[in-house]
């Protein structure tokens, strides 16, 4: 994302991962990150990659918030090791990258954009110890139309393009209502926010100053 992005490889369950490090401001003069933000990409059969525009937005508006942004390539994308398992490995990848990079006891958001919404999504129900359990999740385009997307809590943000699509604003709906779940739905935005990728940071960022009032 920037020129000091710390990109390294962990130990995957299907080979090697590729992930990308971003810290906030003042963390070179040791100042401490509010936590971890783990960001899911888009479906990689479609192109979808840790670099994806609203991946990386994600990010920034993470990175801006306090938190250490941490995004990663999927199996079989990038230089990460291995090929898709539908939906299934690629838990098992977000789940060994929460484990090589979280320190115990450290706050957790997941965050994921179209697929990687319901990546998240799965990854937050294998948390199940109180004290692993994330303290936020934030969903982008959620693939509720292609994937069997979880449940979530009340409190998850959930973000949709009025005119998505690749997943029908309609789709989500039907997913968020038997769970009373609040939906910020972008006035003509499509599923990839073009022009409006401002606009999706700083709903983000509001969501999260909102809690602190």
């Amino acid at each position: 994302m920037n020129s000091q992005t710390d990109k390294r490889l962990i130990a995957g369950p299907a080979g090697q991962i590729e992930v990308a490090i971003d810290l906030p401001p003042g963390s070179d003069s040791g100042a401490t990150p509010v936590g971890t933000a783990l960001i899911c990409h888009p479906n990689p059969t479609q192109g979808g990659t840790m670099d994806n525009k609203v991946v990386q937005t994600l990010a920034r508006a993470f990175i801006q918030l306090g938190w250490r942004a941490v995004r990663f390539n999927f199996r079989g994308i990038g230089k990460s090791e291995g090929a898709w398992d539908e939906g299934r490995g690629e838990v098992d990848d977000a789940m060994a990258v929460h484990d090589a990079l979280r320190a115990p006891g450290e706050t957790l958001v997941l965050a994921g954009f179209s697929f990687g919404g319901y990546v998240a999504a799965q990854a937050a129900l294998r948390l199940t110890e109180p004290a692993q359990a994330a303290k936020r999740l934030v969903l982008v385009g959620p693939a509720t139309s292609r994937f069997d997307t979880a449940p979530v809590p009340a409190d998850t943000v959930v973000i949709h393009g009025e005119v998505d699509d690749v997943v029908p604003l309609s789709a989500v709906l039907d997913w968020a209502r038997p769970q009373c779940l609040p939906v910020i739905v972008v006035p003509g935005v499509g599923h990839f926010f073009h022009g409006q990728l401002p606009l999706l940071k700083s709903l983000v960022v509001r969501a999260f100053d909102l809690t602190k009032i």
